[in-house]
């Protein structure tokens, strides 16, 4: 079954229904895809001891005022 005789069998479908049932026919817009986060790179050790240098170095400073 291609896609055109699958809107036009959901086409027949639906008018049956309006016109047998007196149904009403709702639809929906698709949902959107959720954004994808940037990558973001783990800290390796050497980030790590370097971030602690500069909170002791800062610590230091502040100490010395």
């Amino acid at each position: 079954m291609t896609k055109d005789e699958l809107r036009a069998e959901l086409e027949r479908k639906e008018q049956r229904f309006k016109d047998v049932y007196g149904g009403e026919i709702t639809t929906y817009a698709a949902q959107p895809e959720p954004e994808r986060k940037p990558w973001r790179k783990k800290a390796s050790l050497l980030d790590q001891a370097f971030k602690q240098e500069l909170q002791k170095m800062e610590s230091d400073l502040k100490e010395e005022l």
